[in-house]
C-alpha cells in the first residue's frame, strides 16, 4: 500500500501551488535540451540554463524544450513565469502523481500522461510521469529522469521524415503522445507473449516460482491499466479543445491516436482476463493433482484395513487360534492377506478408482 499510495499528498501545511519544498529529492542537476526546427532545418543543444532555452525560441520555427528533472524548483518557476504557467499547473508538473489529463487555457495547453518503460533491471517496468506545454510554436516537456520513447521522435525531426517538419508545434505534441501510446503496444506484445509462456507453466514446473512470476506480470498489467485507462478521458478532451490548439490538419490524428488507445484498453482487458484464465488454470492443475495424491493415499489406506484387522485379530494372545496353531496356519493367513489386497485393487480398477 505504501507503494501505491506515496507522493498522493503534499507536505503537511504547504501552500497550493508551491513547487518544490521539503520532500522534493535532490536527484543532481537538472538536464535542459532545446530541438529547434523548420521546415528546412533543425538543431539540437544541450542547454545550461532555462534562460538559454528562451533565448532558443524564435519565430517561424518550433522549439521543443525538454526538462530532464523536476526537483529543481527554480527551473520550474523560470519555466512558468516566461511562459505564464498558472501556480497550480507547476505544481501539478512537480508532483509526480498526477492522473493523467487535460487543461486548456487561452495562452497554453497542459497535458500529463504516463510513460511506460521495462526496466533496464530486468524487474518490471519503469512508470514515469511525462508532462506537456503547447503553445504555438513552442512545446515544453517535463519528465522525472533521463530517458524516453521520444528518440523515434527526434529522429524524424532530424532527418525530416514524415511531416513533423513541416507541421507546427500541435503535431509535435500529437508526435510524442503518439509514441507513448506505441510503447503501450509494445509493453502489451510482451504481456502477451508472457501469458502465453504462463499458460504452458502452469500445467508444470515450480509452483512457487509460477506465481511470483504471475504475480509479476499482473502488476505490470495494472500499471499499463492505470496509464491508458484515462489517456482516453485526455484524448477525448484534446477533440473539445479550441481550434487555435489543435489545426484542422492534426485533428484526424488525434483521433486516430484516440482509436488506438482504445484498442490497447481492449487489450489490457484481453490480458486480464488471459492472466485470470491462467492463475484458474494454475489452481484447478494444483487441485487436481492433490486429488490425485488424495485419491492414491485413500486406496492404499483402504486397501490395508482388512489387512490390519486381520493382523490385529491375530494378534491376540489366546493359546489357541485357528488356524494359527496349525502348522500351514500363518502361510495360509498371509494368503489370505495378499488375496484380499489383491482382490481390492482389482475392483478398484473395474470401478475406475484407480
Amino acid at each position: 500500500m505504501r507503494g501505491l499510495l506515496r507522493g498522493l499528498s503534499r507536505q503537511a501545511g504547504q501552500a497550493p501551488g508551491t513547487v518544490g519544498g521539503p520532500r522534493a529529492p535532490a536527484a543532481g542537476p537538472v538536464r535542459l535540451r532545446t530541438l529547434v526546427y523548420t521546415a528546412d532545418a533543425c538543431e539540437a543543444r544541450d542547454q545550461p540554463d532555462a534562460q538559454a532555452c528562451f533565448a532558443a525560441v524564435r519565430e517561424g520555427a518550433v522549439t521543443w524544450i525538454n526538462v530532464d528533472g523536476l526537483h529543481d524548483a527554480q527551473v520550474l518557476q523560470a519555466v512558468g513565469a516566461r511562459f505564464g504557467l498558472h501556480p497550480l499547473v507547476l505544481e501539478d508538473i512537480a508532483n509526480p502523481s498526477q492522473r493523467p489529463r487535460c487543461e486548456s487555457t487561452e495562452a497554453y495547453l497542459f497535458l500529463t500522461l504516463k510513460m511506460l518503460r521495462p526496466d533496464p533491471s530486468g524487474d518490471g517496468l519503469l512508470a514515469e510521469q511525462v508532462s506537456l506545454i503547447v503553445l504555438p510554436g513552442v512545446v515544453v516537456t517535463f519528465q522525472e529522469a533521463p530517458g524516453d520513447v521520444f528518440d523515434p521522435v527526434r529522429e524524424r525531426i532530424r532527418t525530416g521524415a514524415g511531416r513533423v517538419r513541416a507541421a507546427g508545434a500541435d503535431y509535435l505534441a500529437y508526435a510524442l503522445l503518439d509514441a507513448v501510446v506505441d510503447q503501450y503496444f509494445v509493453l502489451l506484445e510482451a504481456a502477451s507473449e508472457q501469458a502465453q509462456a504462463l499458460e504452458e507453466a502452469a500445467l508444470g514446473g515450480d509452483p512457487v516460482a509460477f506465481v511470483r512470476a504471475l504475480q509479476a506480470h499482473k502488476r505490470e498489467l495494472i500499471a499499463l491499466r492505470r496509464a491508458v485507462w484515462p489517456l482516453r478521458e485526455v484524448l477525448t478532451a484534446l477533440e473539445r479543445t479550441e481550434p487555435r490548439v489543435f489545426e484542422p490538419a492534426t485533428r484526424p490524428y488525434l483521433r486516430d491516436l484516440y482509436d488506438h488507445t482504445i484498442q490497447a484498453i481492449d487489450a489490457v482487458e484481453v490480458l486480464r482476463d488471459v492472466f485470470a484464465g491462467v492463475q484458474d488454470l494454475h489452481m484447478t492443475h494444483v487441485s487436481n493433482r492433490m486429488n490425485e495424491i488424495m485419491k492414491v493415499l485413500t486406496m492404499i489406506a483402504t486397501v490395508f484395513i482388512p489387512l490390519g484387522f486381520l493382523a490385529g485379530v491375530y494378534g491376540m494372545n489366546f493359546e489357541r487360534m485357528w488356524p494359527v496353531e496349525a502348522a500351514w496356519g500363518f502361510p495360509a493367513l498371509l494368503g489370505v492377506m495378499a488375496a484380499l489386497g489383491l482382490g481390492m485393487v482389482v475392483w478398484f480398477r473395474r470401478k475406475r478408482w484407480l
